[in-house]
């Protein structure tokens, strides 16, 4: 009901603009303030399905929007002295909570991550940077005014871009839809209105209650309007397409800096600022994709390491298997004698220990380039490059680190090792079949008390 409303006042007031040319209290102080007030209720009454965030800020940022609206048509007509830097705040703080609620609409089902929010941050302030540079700058050659005065001119337009920016690059990036559609056009239609704003006062002077500011009007509309139209699902976002995107604001943005560098003045302050922040955001998302790629990195080594013992597991000792076999080296599996009646004796805890001091005794005697991982319980493989007579020797270093106790909270206690080996010489035959050959060996030097037996070497 109330979006019917809003939209038959707005027409509404449209007719009485063009019918009436002169300012009137009814018109411009009540009628055009009840719409944007109107635009703030639709967008908070919108679905509770929508993104309670979204709705909150788009809602809250309309609002302040009206309320400094409110106060400024109530100066025109009476005079009441309110501050025109209160004013002013309404009007400037109504663009980050858009930026943030525009971002949040377009991702309705998916949670945006920081990466992507900068992502968004880096394209929008980059593309407006380059736009400002083409576009408002020459205005502001023929703006006259205060400094302050001049600011807040530039600065709607500027903000307007960047919202223009964002909400194209999200919709690009991720997913189009009918929301995404009624609120890029409601946030051109009010960037438009801030830029032909900008025009008049930079020409011929600006006249308050003209026709234009429908504009605004109809941008809020829109916008609180699309909030109640399905976003779909969300897509993941296309990696590639992103990172060039970012690349190239960041491009231009240097460029703009470095140009100002050389031409002092070139351009106004607010530009250079763009430009600034917008290479300032792609450092910080530099240093959070570090960090992503450094956690990810982190949980693929845990993925790939025994806890207990600091050593790779069978997932990653299985990969290396792969490239012996292509290679000159040796396969030793390794099993503990008498450590179960250990564990049966004094439980896991002892365990442990021993399973941890028995590691620190492997990689002792092992070269650098050989790599050991536990498979499971008291089984262990290592992986040893280069001849025969290495892995042979390797073994026997192995089997010499068990030949005294090894002192645990409960005592001294003693293991052996049984191993079993078996070597390749080259492209040779499955990892499956190198295992079964090294199981079969280790069992038969448990079984013989040898210790440790060799298999015959695998051929090409």
């Amino acid at each position: 009901m109330a979006r019917v409303v809003v939209f038959f006042l707005l027409i509404s007031h449209l007719i009485i603009r063009v019918a009436f040319h002169l300012p009137s209290i009814i018109s411009d102080l009540i009628l055009f303030n009840l719409i944007a007030f109107g635009a703030a209720v639709i967008a908070y009454k919108s679905p509770r399905s929508n993104d309670s965030l979204a709705r909150i800020t788009i809602s809250s940022a309309i609002f302040i929007w009206a309320l400094s609206s409110s106060f400024s048509t109530w100066n025109s007509f009476y005079d009441l002295h309110i501050s025109e830097y209160l004013i002013d705040f309404g009007y400037i703080a109504f663009y980050p909570l858009m930026f943030l609620g525009v971002i949040r609409a377009l991702a309705v089902t998916k949670k945006i991550t920081a990466l992507e929010l900068l992502d968004t941050a880096i394209i929008a302030l980059g593309v407006s940077s380059v736009i400002a540079s083409l576009l408002l700058r020459p205005a502001t050659l023929h703006f006259s005014g205060s400094s302050y005065e001049v600011f807040l001119a530039i600065l709607y337009p500027v903000g307007d871009l960047v919202l223009v920016a964002a909400s194209l690059s999200l919709i690009v990036l991720q997913h189009r839809t009918l929301r995404s559609l009624i609120l890029f056009v409601g946030i051109c239609a009010f960037a438009i209105t801030d830029l032909y704003f900008l025009l008049i006062s930079a020409t011929t002077g600006y006249e308050f209650a003209a026709l234009s500011d429908d504009g605004w009007l109809l941008g809020l509309a829109l916008i609180a309007n699309s909030l109640w139209h399905h976003g779909g699902e969300s897509e993941v976002s296309d990696r590639y397409l992103n990172n060039w995107a970012t690349t190239i604001a960041l491009i231009f943005s240097s460029a703009i800096l470095g140009y100002g560098a050389i031409r002092a003045n070139y351009f106004p302050f607010f530009i250079l600022l763009l430009a600034f922040i917008t290479i300032t955001l792609a450092f910080l998302r530099m240093a959070l994709a570090l960090r992503d790629a450094r956690a990810v990195a982190e949980d693929r080594e845990h993925a790939r390491t025994d806890e207990l013992t600091g050593l790779p597991n069978r997932r990653r000792f299985i990969t290396e298997l792969e490239l012996l076999r292509r290679k000159v080296g040796t396969l030793l599996l390794l099993d503990l004698d008498g450590f179960k009646g250990v564990n049966d004796l004094y439980g896991h805890e002892i365990g442990d220990q021993l399973l941890k001091q028995i590691t620190t005794r492997f990689n002792r005697v092992l070269p650098d380039t050989a790599l050991i991982a536990r498979l499971g319980g008291d089984e262990f493989g290592v992986i040893i490059y280069g001849s025969p007579d290495t892995g042979a020797d390797v073994a026997l270093a192995l089997r010499a680190t068990c030949t005294y106790p090894f002192t645990l909270s409960v005592g001294e206690v003693r293991v052996g090792v049984s191993i079993g080996s078996v070597t390749t010489q080259g492209p040779t035959t499955t990892k499956e079949v190198l295992l079964k050959r090294a199981d079969a060996a280790m069992y038969e030097a448990k079984r013989s008390g040898l210790g440790y037996v060799q298999s015959e070497i695998t051929r090409p």
